[in-house]
């Protein structure tokens, strides 16, 4: 390639199922990585989905498929000879099944001192529940996360996306090219961990540090920032909006703003704690102001006096807005089966490095012998596994 991509000298062994896993090679695949992702023959739909929903196509594009039996000895056979050439091996297995399949951190060391394995968990790989399977909402109530998601006193609450998969895999991407760029200084390859648990305690970020530092419990908030007021959803006439507006300077600005200047020598409105304890006497009177006009009148004043503000838009009309366009997170693909499609861009951009998908999800096992006469199996041989059901 006469421009490669940043990742275009690395192989990557893909073992993961479900989302995390995948949502960190996903990374490596879309930065260049050649990924070659290992499925068993015959895999059934309720394990890997439908292979043609907007999930598994979206998880898995810019990658090579093959189909290996890594529990057949020749199939794992064949795997350890693609660990010889890889340099990163990812899985999201449990401890158990990984170390049964002879595919654990300590198998593949053995044959490749410089791989660098990538793992996550449900609850990490050691410890009282290192055993246990986990799965994103479980890790979002044991991290605390559905305790303060929602209104104060509904009850817990999920986050509408499943955030500790995909922070767990973001995370071991992370974790991966710093263990890869490691190697270039020790010349080994390294265990790259992370779990949901950790990765949800991790999102907690400042609402974890108030317990740890004062012993302050986080309550629900609703769509309130938990400390800085006023911030969160106010009604306009044709719908809602948001307003961060939470900092003494911002404060003035939306006082003056609002033509209510006389708000900015209120008692116990003048200061950030006097804000927090009136919380609700202050949305109140912004939401009695704010329901009078439409979103876009009230969007255009507040960023013309600096305030953050915003819609709070569907998922169709954040693909419509102008400034989503401008950053292309719709990304096209022409697909074999499904035809032209569109897919979710990637968020990092690498100045002089193309963001286009490359290809589309394969097919199962759509590599499967090509991958194999690159790892030295002949076309006999090839033929002898594929009869022995091995692929």
């Amino acid at each position: 390639m006469p421009n490669p991509l940043p990742l275009s000298r690395i192989i990557v062994l893909d073992l993961t199922l479900a989302r995390a896993g995948p949502t960190c090679v996903r990374h490596l695949a879309d930065c260049g990585a050649d990924v070659i992702r290992i499925e068993p023959p015959g895999q059934a739909e309720e394990i890997t989905g439908n292979r043609h929903g907007f999930d598994f196509q979206n998880l898995h594009r810019n990658k090579r498929m093959i189909r290996l039996n890594l529990k057949d000895p020749d199939g794992h056979a064949a795997f350890m000879r693609l660990v010889a050439r890889a340099d990163v091996v990812v899985e999201n297995m449990r401890a158990a099944v990984k170390h049964r399949l002879k595919v654990a951190w300590e198998d593949v060391r053995a044959v490749n001192p410089r791989i660098v394995y990538g793992s996550i968990s449900g609850f990490g790989q050691t410890g009282p529940y290192g055993h246990r399977a986990g799965v994103d909402q479980i890790a979002q109530g044991m991290g605390g996360l559905m305790s303060i998601t929602g209104l104060p006193g509904q009850g817990p609450v999920r986050v509408g996306i499943p955030i500790a998969d995909l922070t767990a895999g973001n995370l071991l991407a992370l974790g991966i090219m710093v263990a890869l760029f490691d190697r270039e200084r020790t010349g080994e390859g390294r265990w790259v961990q992370t779990s949901l648990l950790e990765a949800q305690v991790f999102m907690l970020d400042f609402q974890a540090t108030r317990w740890l530092m004062q012993r302050e419990v986080a309550p629900q908030a609703g769509n309130d920032h938990p400390t800085g007021i006023p911030t969160g959803v106010f009604p306009t006439s044709d719908g809602h909006i948001n307003i961060a507006a939470s900092s003494a300077r911002l404060w003035e600005r939306f006082c003056d703003a609002v033509e209510r200047p006389d708000w900015k020598a209120r008692q116990g409105w003048t200061t950030q704690e006097g804000r927090s304890a009136h919380r609700q006497a202050i949305n109140a009177a912004i939401a009695e102001i704010t329901s009078d006009k439409p979103a876009a009148h009230w969007i255009a004043l507040f960023e013309a006096a600096g305030i953050p503000c915003g819609p709070i838009n569907t998922i169709d009309q954040v693909f419509a807005d102008p400034q989503v366009q401008h950053l292309r997170m719709a990304r096209p693909v022409e697909h074999p089966v499904l035809g032209q499609t569109e897919l979710v861009g990637s968020p990092i951009t690498l100045e002089g490095v193309a963001k286009d998908i490359r290809t589309p999800t394969p097919e199962a096992g759509a590599h499967t012998e090509e991958v194999l006469r690159w790892a030295g199996y002949d076309d006999a041989a090839i033929a002898g596994l594929r009869v022995r059901r091995v692929i």
